[in-house]
Protein backbone atom coordinates (compact mmCIF):
# COMPACT_ATOMS: atom_id res chain seq x y z
CA UNK A 1 0.00 0.00 0.00
CA UNK A 2 1.32 3.45 -0.92
CA UNK A 3 2.51 6.05 1.57
CA UNK A 4 -0.38 8.26 0.45
CA UNK A 5 -2.89 5.56 1.38
CA UNK A 6 -1.42 5.33 4.89
CA UNK A 7 -1.41 9.02 5.77
CA UNK A 8 -3.92 10.41 8.27
CA UNK A 9 -7.35 10.21 6.56
CA UNK A 10 -8.67 13.10 8.69
CA UNK A 11 -6.12 15.53 7.20
CA UNK A 12 -7.18 16.99 3.84
CA UNK A 13 -3.74 18.55 3.41
CA UNK A 14 -3.00 22.03 2.09
CA UNK A 15 -5.15 23.48 -0.67
CA UNK A 16 -3.65 22.97 -4.14
CA UNK A 17 -2.41 26.03 -6.02
CA UNK A 18 -1.47 26.97 -9.53
CA UNK A 19 -3.02 28.63 -12.60
CA UNK A 20 -4.62 25.37 -13.75
CA UNK A 21 -6.75 25.35 -10.61
CA UNK A 22 -8.31 28.79 -11.10
CA UNK A 23 -11.48 27.67 -12.87
CA UNK A 24 -12.13 25.02 -10.25
CA UNK A 25 -11.55 27.54 -7.46
CA UNK A 26 -14.11 29.86 -9.07
CA UNK A 27 -16.61 27.00 -9.08
CA UNK A 28 -15.85 26.16 -5.45
CA UNK A 29 -16.27 29.82 -4.51
CA UNK A 30 -19.64 29.89 -6.25
CA UNK A 31 -20.71 26.78 -4.30
CA UNK A 32 -19.69 28.45 -1.03
CA UNK A 33 -21.81 31.50 -1.86
CA UNK A 34 -24.78 29.44 -3.03
CA UNK A 35 -24.62 27.41 0.19
CA UNK A 36 -25.52 30.53 2.14
CA UNK A 37 -28.76 31.36 0.32
CA UNK A 38 -32.03 30.84 2.25
CA UNK A 39 -33.13 27.22 2.06
CA UNK A 40 -36.57 27.88 0.44
CA UNK A 41 -34.83 29.87 -2.30
CA UNK A 42 -32.28 27.07 -2.79
CA UNK A 43 -35.05 24.51 -3.30
CA UNK A 44 -36.75 26.72 -5.89
CA UNK A 45 -33.48 27.41 -7.69
CA UNK A 46 -32.67 23.70 -7.52
CA UNK A 47 -35.79 22.79 -9.46
CA UNK A 48 -34.95 25.40 -12.09
CA UNK A 49 -31.39 24.08 -12.29
CA UNK A 50 -32.66 20.52 -12.68
CA UNK A 51 -34.93 21.49 -15.56
CA UNK A 52 -32.05 23.32 -17.22
CA UNK A 53 -29.77 20.30 -16.81
CA UNK A 54 -32.42 18.08 -18.37
CA UNK A 55 -32.28 20.26 -21.50
CA UNK A 56 -28.53 20.91 -21.58
CA UNK A 57 -27.17 17.47 -20.62
CA UNK A 58 -28.63 15.56 -23.54
CA UNK A 59 -26.26 12.62 -23.16
CA UNK A 60 -27.04 12.19 -19.47
CA UNK A 61 -30.75 12.59 -20.18
CA UNK A 62 -30.57 9.75 -22.68
CA UNK A 63 -28.73 7.56 -20.13
CA UNK A 64 -31.36 8.30 -17.47
CA UNK A 65 -34.20 7.59 -19.89
CA UNK A 66 -32.58 4.29 -20.90
CA UNK A 67 -32.09 3.29 -17.25
CA UNK A 68 -35.75 3.97 -16.49
CA UNK A 69 -36.83 1.93 -19.52
CA UNK A 70 -34.61 -0.98 -18.41
CA UNK A 71 -35.64 -0.89 -14.74
CA UNK A 72 -39.34 -0.07 -15.14
CA UNK A 73 -40.37 -1.77 -18.39
CA UNK A 74 -44.01 -2.04 -17.35
CA UNK A 75 -44.45 1.71 -16.85
CA UNK A 76 -46.23 3.53 -19.65
CA UNK A 77 -43.98 5.87 -21.69
CA UNK A 78 -45.87 8.87 -20.27
CA UNK A 79 -45.17 7.70 -16.72
CA UNK A 80 -41.47 7.19 -17.46
CA UNK A 81 -41.21 10.68 -18.93
CA UNK A 82 -42.79 12.12 -15.80
CA UNK A 83 -40.35 10.14 -13.65
CA UNK A 84 -37.46 11.41 -15.78
CA UNK A 85 -38.56 15.02 -15.22
CA UNK A 86 -38.90 14.44 -11.48
CA UNK A 87 -35.45 12.87 -11.32
CA UNK A 88 -33.81 15.94 -12.85
CA UNK A 89 -35.75 18.21 -10.48
CA UNK A 90 -34.36 16.11 -7.62
CA UNK A 91 -30.87 16.30 -9.12
CA UNK A 92 -30.99 20.10 -9.20
CA UNK A 93 -32.12 20.30 -5.57
CA UNK A 94 -29.38 17.82 -4.73
CA UNK A 95 -26.72 20.22 -6.05
CA UNK A 96 -27.81 22.81 -3.48
CA UNK A 97 -27.98 20.15 -0.79
CA UNK A 98 -24.40 19.21 -1.56
CA UNK A 99 -23.34 22.86 -1.28
CA UNK A 100 -25.16 23.32 2.03
CA UNK A 101 -23.80 20.06 3.47
CA UNK A 102 -20.21 21.04 2.64
CA UNK A 103 -20.20 24.79 3.18
CA UNK A 104 -23.43 25.96 4.80
CA UNK A 105 -25.60 25.39 7.85
CA UNK A 106 -28.18 22.63 8.02
CA UNK A 107 -30.33 23.90 10.91
CA UNK A 108 -33.30 24.55 8.53
CA UNK A 109 -33.00 20.98 7.22
CA UNK A 110 -33.32 19.52 10.70
CA UNK A 111 -36.86 20.85 10.92
CA UNK A 112 -39.23 17.95 10.32
CA UNK A 113 -36.36 15.45 10.29
CA UNK A 114 -37.43 11.86 11.00
CA UNK A 115 -34.82 9.28 11.99
CA UNK A 116 -35.95 5.66 12.26
CA UNK A 117 -34.08 2.55 13.35
CA UNK A 118 -31.38 3.98 15.60
CA UNK A 119 -32.09 1.05 17.91
CA UNK A 120 -30.75 -1.29 15.21
CA UNK A 121 -27.49 0.66 15.12
CA UNK A 122 -27.26 0.61 18.92
CA UNK A 123 -27.87 -3.16 18.97
CA UNK A 124 -25.09 -3.80 16.43
CA UNK A 125 -22.63 -1.59 18.31
CA UNK A 126 -23.54 -3.18 21.65
CA UNK A 127 -22.09 -6.46 20.33
CA UNK A 128 -18.67 -4.80 20.19
CA UNK A 129 -18.45 -4.63 16.40
CA UNK A 130 -17.95 -1.88 13.89
CA UNK A 131 -20.87 -1.12 11.60
CA UNK A 132 -21.10 -0.58 7.85
CA UNK A 133 -24.07 1.51 6.69
CA UNK A 134 -24.88 0.61 3.09
CA UNK A 135 -26.68 3.12 0.92
CA UNK A 136 -27.02 4.01 -2.74
CA UNK A 137 -26.23 7.00 -4.93
CA UNK A 138 -29.30 9.12 -4.38
CA UNK A 139 -29.52 12.86 -4.94
CA UNK A 140 -30.01 13.18 -1.16
CA UNK A 141 -26.84 11.24 -0.37
CA UNK A 142 -24.68 14.12 0.85
CA UNK A 143 -27.15 16.06 2.97
CA UNK A 144 -28.68 12.95 4.54
CA UNK A 145 -25.23 11.65 5.40
CA UNK A 146 -24.55 14.89 7.21
CA UNK A 147 -27.91 14.74 9.00
CA UNK A 148 -27.18 11.17 10.15
CA UNK A 149 -23.90 12.38 11.62
CA UNK A 150 -25.97 14.22 14.25
CA UNK A 151 -26.76 10.79 15.73
CA UNK A 152 -23.83 8.64 14.58
CA UNK A 153 -20.13 9.52 14.05
CA UNK A 154 -19.91 8.23 10.49
CA UNK A 155 -16.74 7.85 8.47
CA UNK A 156 -17.10 7.62 4.71
CA UNK A 157 -15.56 5.84 1.75
CA UNK A 158 -15.27 7.68 -1.53
CA UNK A 159 -13.64 7.68 -4.94
CA UNK A 160 -10.86 10.31 -4.97
CA UNK A 161 -11.10 13.00 -7.63
CA UNK A 162 -8.40 13.30 -10.28
CA UNK A 163 -8.58 17.09 -10.11
CA UNK A 164 -6.52 18.21 -7.06
CA UNK A 165 -8.63 21.28 -6.25
CA UNK A 166 -11.86 19.29 -6.31
CA UNK A 167 -10.30 16.52 -4.24
CA UNK A 168 -9.26 19.06 -1.62
CA UNK A 169 -12.70 20.69 -1.60
CA UNK A 170 -14.58 17.38 -1.24
CA UNK A 171 -12.45 16.21 1.68
CA UNK A 172 -12.50 19.63 3.29
CA UNK A 173 -16.29 19.82 2.99
CA UNK A 174 -17.02 16.29 4.18
CA UNK A 175 -14.62 16.42 7.09
CA UNK A 176 -16.74 19.21 8.55
CA UNK A 177 -19.09 16.48 9.75
CA UNK A 178 -17.65 13.03 8.98
CA UNK A 179 -15.38 11.27 11.48
CA UNK A 180 -12.94 10.37 8.67
CA UNK A 181 -12.80 9.90 4.92
CA UNK A 182 -11.15 6.86 3.31
CA UNK A 183 -10.26 6.68 -0.35
CA UNK A 184 -10.91 3.44 -2.16
CA UNK A 185 -7.20 2.55 -1.90
CA UNK A 186 -7.22 2.98 1.90
CA UNK A 187 -8.65 -0.44 2.69
CA UNK A 188 -6.25 -1.05 5.56
CA UNK A 189 -7.23 2.19 7.32
CA UNK A 190 -10.96 1.52 6.80
CA UNK A 191 -10.66 -2.00 8.25
CA UNK A 192 -8.73 -0.66 11.23
CA UNK A 193 -11.48 1.91 11.81
CA UNK A 194 -14.14 -0.82 11.78
CA UNK A 195 -12.15 -3.15 14.04
CA UNK A 196 -11.98 -0.31 16.56
CA UNK A 197 -15.79 -0.16 16.62
CA UNK A 198 -16.16 2.67 14.12
CA UNK A 199 -19.03 3.36 11.75
CA UNK A 200 -18.48 3.42 7.98
CA UNK A 201 -20.91 4.77 5.41
CA UNK A 202 -20.59 3.21 1.98
CA UNK A 203 -22.47 3.32 -1.35
CA UNK A 204 -21.33 0.36 -3.52
CA UNK A 205 -24.00 0.56 -6.23
CA UNK A 206 -22.04 2.05 -9.14
CA UNK A 207 -20.04 0.24 -11.82
CA UNK A 208 -16.38 1.19 -11.38
CA UNK A 209 -13.27 -0.07 -13.12
CA UNK A 210 -11.35 -0.74 -9.90
CA UNK A 211 -12.10 -3.29 -7.22
CA UNK A 212 -13.28 -6.89 -7.17
CA UNK A 213 -16.69 -7.12 -8.84
CA UNK A 214 -19.28 -9.71 -9.82
CA UNK A 215 -22.49 -9.70 -11.83
CA UNK A 216 -25.60 -9.83 -9.64
CA UNK A 217 -29.25 -8.89 -10.28
CA UNK A 218 -30.32 -5.26 -10.00
CA UNK A 219 -33.88 -4.67 -11.19
CA UNK A 220 -33.71 -8.19 -12.68
CA UNK A 221 -30.78 -7.19 -14.87
CA UNK A 222 -27.14 -8.31 -14.53
CA UNK A 223 -25.21 -5.46 -12.92
CA UNK A 224 -21.43 -5.36 -12.48
CA UNK A 225 -21.20 -4.77 -8.73
CA UNK A 226 -18.43 -4.27 -6.19
CA UNK A 227 -17.94 -7.01 -3.60
CA UNK A 228 -16.49 -4.42 -1.19
CA UNK A 229 -19.22 -4.78 1.43
CA UNK A 230 -18.56 -8.51 1.67
CA UNK A 231 -14.80 -7.94 1.82
CA UNK A 232 -14.93 -5.19 4.45
CA UNK A 233 -17.30 -7.18 6.66
CA UNK A 234 -15.23 -10.37 6.30
CA UNK A 235 -11.93 -8.68 7.14
CA UNK A 236 -13.21 -6.49 9.98
CA UNK A 237 -16.04 -8.48 11.58
CA UNK A 238 -18.34 -5.46 11.12
CA UNK A 239 -22.13 -5.70 11.01
CA UNK A 240 -23.94 -4.40 7.91
CA UNK A 241 -27.09 -2.28 8.02
CA UNK A 242 -29.07 -0.72 5.16
CA UNK A 243 -29.31 3.07 5.34
CA UNK A 244 -32.23 4.52 3.36
CA UNK A 245 -32.92 8.23 3.07
CA UNK A 246 -35.40 10.41 1.23
CA UNK A 247 -36.54 13.97 0.68
CA UNK A 248 -40.23 14.07 1.54
CA UNK A 249 -42.89 16.04 -0.33
CA UNK A 250 -43.41 18.27 2.73
CA UNK A 251 -39.77 19.41 2.52
CA UNK A 252 -38.49 17.28 5.39
CA UNK A 253 -36.15 14.28 5.34
CA UNK A 254 -36.52 10.73 6.56
CA UNK A 255 -33.49 8.62 7.48
CA UNK A 256 -34.13 4.92 8.03
CA UNK A 257 -31.82 2.20 9.37
CA UNK A 258 -32.79 -1.44 8.95
CA UNK A 259 -31.79 -4.35 11.22
CA UNK A 260 -28.34 -5.80 10.61
CA UNK A 261 -28.14 -8.35 7.81
CA UNK A 262 -28.52 -11.78 9.36
CA UNK A 263 -25.67 -14.22 8.74
CA UNK A 264 -23.56 -11.69 6.86
CA UNK A 265 -20.95 -12.19 5.53
CA UNK A 266 -20.95 -15.72 4.21
CA UNK A 267 -18.09 -17.34 2.30
CA UNK A 268 -19.82 -16.51 -0.99
CA UNK A 269 -19.00 -12.98 -2.20
CA UNK A 270 -21.52 -13.19 -5.05
CA UNK A 271 -24.35 -14.20 -2.72
CA UNK A 272 -23.53 -11.42 -0.27
CA UNK A 273 -23.22 -8.80 -3.01
CA UNK A 274 -26.61 -9.84 -4.39
CA UNK A 275 -28.12 -9.24 -0.93
CA UNK A 276 -26.60 -5.77 -0.80
CA UNK A 277 -27.86 -4.87 -4.28
CA UNK A 278 -31.34 -6.17 -3.41
CA UNK A 279 -31.41 -3.88 -0.36
CA UNK A 280 -30.39 -0.89 -2.49
CA UNK A 281 -32.97 -1.80 -5.14
CA UNK A 282 -35.67 -1.73 -2.44
CA UNK A 283 -34.53 1.79 -1.50
CA UNK A 284 -34.74 2.88 -5.15
CA UNK A 285 -38.23 1.44 -5.62
CA UNK A 286 -39.38 3.40 -2.56
CA UNK A 287 -38.25 6.78 -4.01
CA UNK A 288 -37.34 6.22 -7.68
CA UNK A 289 -37.29 9.92 -8.59
CA UNK A 290 -34.42 10.56 -6.15
CA UNK A 291 -32.01 7.94 -7.50
CA UNK A 292 -29.04 9.03 -9.64
CA UNK A 293 -30.23 7.60 -12.93
CA UNK A 294 -27.64 9.49 -15.01
CA UNK A 295 -25.00 6.84 -14.20
CA UNK A 296 -24.53 4.07 -16.79
CA UNK A 297 -25.20 1.32 -14.28
CA UNK A 298 -25.47 -1.50 -16.85
CA UNK A 299 -22.69 -0.50 -19.24
CA UNK A 300 -20.80 -3.77 -18.68
CA UNK A 301 -22.64 -6.95 -19.41
CA UNK A 302 -21.59 -10.61 -19.01
CA UNK A 303 -20.32 -12.70 -21.90
CA UNK A 304 -19.68 -9.69 -24.11
CA UNK A 305 -23.35 -8.73 -24.41
CA UNK A 306 -24.09 -5.44 -26.11
CA UNK A 307 -23.85 -2.27 -24.04
CA UNK A 308 -27.57 -1.33 -23.59
CA UNK A 309 -26.74 2.39 -23.89
CA UNK A 310 -25.61 1.88 -27.49
CA UNK A 311 -28.91 0.44 -28.61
Amino acid sequence: MSEEALRDPTDPGPPPRGPSQWATWVGIGAMVLLARLPWPLQRALGRLLGRSLRVLLRGRRRVAARNLALCFPTLAPKERKALLRESFDALGIGVFEFARAWWGGIAPLRQGLVVEGLEHLAAARAQGHGVILVSGHFTTLEVCGRLMCDDAPLAGMYRPHAHPAMEWAVKRGRLRYAAAMFGRDQLRAAIRHLKQGGLLWFAPDQDTRRGDSVFVPFFDLPAHSLTSTHQLARLSGARVLAFAHERRADGGYTLRLSPAFDGFPTRDATHDTARVMAAIEAMVRAVPSQYLWIHRRFKRQPDGATDPYRQ
